[in-house]
């Protein structure tokens, strides 16, 4: 699997890139489709069927939406639903057949056969895609696709096909036909692509590491080495999450293609609500244009709005995972969202930045613990030793791990805000900064190689998403 990674660096990137650059532009999205079923069947090629059928099958709904939208609403209706629920049934069936058949053997008259089939990779992803293109297409928001290629390279884009971002088809419709690729677009895709392999490689995976480690002590952790642990899965997560959609982002750049960014340093947030704005944007913006909106939002009065906010980040935390902890997650930030916006915001508004700051992260940090345990014993056993002196302050082997990847902490700290990227600002525009921009890639490139080649497999977190 480390051969994959390096495989995808050296070999079918560079070749991708090449082909298309050199294959006439009203076949550029032929070659692109081709090269998306490759990457994508290169791992789980008897799924790349299923990705064509959600292709065909949305396509056609939309050709039949657009078709009727104007002459018979109740048609155009019509394949709007089988478009929703078709690809909510391929979802279901694949990632929710075992977890509801798990779940009803707990009643004590069944004795159901549990039912479970491996994950197809990006799944959630494609899935919540193409139903936004049937539903764009119904309010008029998008044009139908004519051309069933085009809409087959929307749907399979290599760069963001297995953890995001969630690209909408309005966002990219015209790009999909009338991009025009720049030497200035590639340069800057590659240096957003570099930053993101090393937001994955050089801090994620480190983190990673120690969050493994201080996990593995178990009890005997102390409740400040507890905090360091799950501090180090805080940043492991959003290092992990946003590398990936830096690297999609600027392979897009390289193709020609503008993604919308989906974090915008969301550690620094001084409310929950804040950091729902900066974290996994484009899953929250799905979630309230074609969820939150459609049951009403908040027009419709108070309680109706907050069984609205429940519903959503019921399905929010679903979204992530089969299992009753990342339900719990969900509800958890959807609670903690609805008390804000009802008790806390005129205090927060007032509070000092550093203690609505302090506020925000201690609530997100035991979010993590939520998200990450699907094990409920044992999401309880950690809540416990973080609060609990039973075990001292902080255990032989956790303060080890923890001194010995402190540097690697307070860079994480650092990276996590805009600091770098302010002084980025003020410099970019100097005459030799490609100098400093082309070390900079190749540098993190050299050693990204280096520690690929050294480490074990570390897959991207959102890919069992």
């Amino acid at each position: 699997m480390v051969f994959s990674s390096l495989l995808f660096l050296f070999m079918y990137l560079p070749v991708v890139l090449t082909i298309y650059y050199i294959t006439p532009r009203r076949w550029r999205n032929l070659f692109l489709f081709i090269a998306n079923l490759v990457f994508y069947g290169w791992g789980e090629p008897v799924y790349v069927t299923l990705m064509i059928f959600s292709t065909v099958v949305d396509y056609t709904c939309g050709r039949f939406i657009a078709k009727y939208r104007h002459k018979n609403d109740k048609k155009a209706k019509g394949f709007l639903v089988a478009s929703v629920v078709i690809n909510l049934s391929l979802l279901g069936f694949f990632k929710y057949a075992g977890f509801l058949t798990s779940t009803l053997n707990y009643l004590p008259f069944l004795n159901i056969p549990t039912f479970k089939v491996p994950l197809p990779i990006g799944i959630s992803f494609y899935t919540f895609q193409t139903m936004s293109y049937s539903i764009d297409v119904y309010r008029g928001d998008a044009p139908m696709q004519k051309n069933i290629i085009t809409f087959g390279t929307y749907v399979s884009l290599f760069p963001q096909l297995i953890a995001g971002p969630i690209v909408r088809y309005k966002d990219v419709a015209y790009q999909l036909d009338h991009r025009k690729e720049t030497l200035d677009d590639f340069t800057k895709g590659v240096m957003i692509f570099c930053i993101g392999l090393g937001k994955k490689v050089l801090i994620a995976n480190q983190m990673g590491a120690l969050w493994d480690a201080i996990r593995e002590s178990g009890e005997v952790n102390g409740w400040l080495g507890s905090w360091v642990g799950i501090i180090a899965y805080t940043f492991q997560i959003y290092f992990d999450f946003s590398g990936y959609s830096d690297m999609a982002c600027g392979l897009g750049n390289m193709l020609g293609f503008e993604f919308l960014k989906n974090f915008n340093y969301p550690y620094i947030s001084k409310s929950i609500t804040e950091f729902w704005r900066r974290w996994h944007i484009s899953l929250g913006t799905w979630f309230r244009e074609y969820v939150y909106i459609p049951l009403g939002g908040n027009r419709k009065g108070t309680g109706r709005q907050i069984l609205n906010l429940l519903i959503v980040w019921f399905l929010t935390g679903f979204w992530h995972g089969a299992d009753f902890n990342f339900i719990f997650w969900g509800l958890y930030f959807g609670l903690l969202l609805i008390i804000e916006k009802f008790v806390l915001k005129k205090w927060l508004d007032k509070a000092p930045a550093f203690v609505s700051h302090i506020y925000s992260l201690f609530f997100i940090v035991i979010g993590w613990v939520l998200f990450y345990f699907s094990d409920l014993t044992q999401l309880w056993n950690y809540l416990v030793s973080m609060f609990s002196f039973g075990s001292g302050v902080i255990g032989e082997s956790a303060a080890a791990s923890a001194l010995s990847y402190l540097p690697m902490l307070i860079v994480a700290g650092i990276a996590s805000t805009p600091l770098a990227s302010k002084l980025y600002e003020k410099i970019k525009t100097a005459k030799f900064i490609w100098i400093p921009q082309t070390l900079y890639c190749l540098g993190v490139l050299a050693i990204c190689t280096a520690l690929l080649v050294s480490q074990s497999y570390n897959p991207f977190l959102y890919f069992r998403f």
